[in-house]
């Protein structure tokens, strides 16, 4: 039976920021816009973390059923199913209870909102959330569409839907951070997938970074970086402060980049990992910061 600390494992605290990060930007847009509601905010970080903590629990279920998760195959946290600390009921149970808190919270909003149509939105983000890895033709065994998903959902839908929740407006510079945060949680994923490749590829699990083999993921992993830095960049709405916001960027990711580019490896990039995910988490939060005291 998986202890605490084990569920907390699975749930894979460390892909958080690739959810909550986008919905905070959102947030700060919405502030700049002049229309904020701490209620309609919380009911968004409610649905982004339950979303991602249902995508995770699933995932560990999709992919332990199947085997790829098998011992001696994974180098990342340890998963539930696969390392057999949990049945594989169980995990599903959690991972569908995750997906009906946040589908309440998100309903909710929408409603608040007057925004229906987001709720079909909604429902196909919690669709491409199951099938991922589950069912039987997973999309996330397939090169690229992964990447398509995650820019769509965790950029643009994430970004987009909180400000339009609260504003009912989407300026241009919403729409280059929503790709700029977007390209992050790729970069996120591709981290993954690049540290899962010798499992993967035994599996049958054909990841674009499978596809892309390892220098080419490597050097993706860095394209991704700094096309992102760049729309971050402009989407800032006072040069100055934009031009800090580059300039500590370039800083920030040279760790990371480095370490990819000299080949770092299985638990090196467990490491990587979690900078990426700061890294997103502090392009939103400084974009969000912009946006609120200097609007869009």
């Amino acid at each position: 039976m998986a202890t605490g600390s084990q569920w907390i494992e699975a749930a894979r605290p460390k892909t958080l920021p690739a959810s909550l990060a986008p919905v905070i930007m959102g947030i700060g847009g919405a502030i700049g816009l002049g229309h904020a509601s701490l209620g309609k905010s919380v009911l968004a970080l409610l649905v982004a973390l339950a979303f991602q903590v249902g995508v995770n629990f699933s995932n560990d279920y999709s992919d332990g059923i199947r085997g790829t998760d098998a011992s001696g195959k994974r180098v990342g946290p340890q998963r539930l199913t696969g390392a057999g600390l949990a049945a594989p009921r169980t995990v599903l149970l959690a991972a569908l209870s995750c997906y009906a808190f946040g589908g309440i919270c998100g309903i909710a909003l929408c409603i608040w909102a007057g925004s229906y149509g987001l709720i079909g939105l909604g429902v196909l983000a919690a669709l491409a959330a199951w099938f991922y890895t589950g069912g039987k033709h997973p999309y996330g065994y397939l090169p690229g569409i992964s990447e398509v998903m995650v820019f769509a959902f965790f950029g643009l839908l994430a970004v987009q839907g909180t400000i339009w929740v609260h504003a009912h407006m989407l300026p241009w510079r919403t729409w280059t951070a929503a790709s700029g945060i977007g390209l992050l949680s790729c970069a996120l994923l591709l981290i993954n997938n690049l540290r899962d490749i010798p499992g993967d590829r035994q599996s049958g699990k054909n990841t674009l970074a499978v596809k892309l083999g390892d220098k080419g993921s490597r050097y993706l992993f860095v394209a991704y970086l700094y096309v992102a830095l760049v729309l971050g960049v402009v989407s800032f709405s006072v040069r100055w402060e934009a031009l800090v916001f580059g300039l500590a960027l370039v800083i920030w990711v040279s760790y990371p980049q480095m370490k990819v580019l000299q080949g770092a490896r299985g638990k090196e990039l467990i490491k990587t990992l979690k900078q990426v995910g700061q890294i997103t988490l502090g392009y939103g939060l400084a974009i969000a910061v912009q946006w609120a005291f200097h609007g869009i």
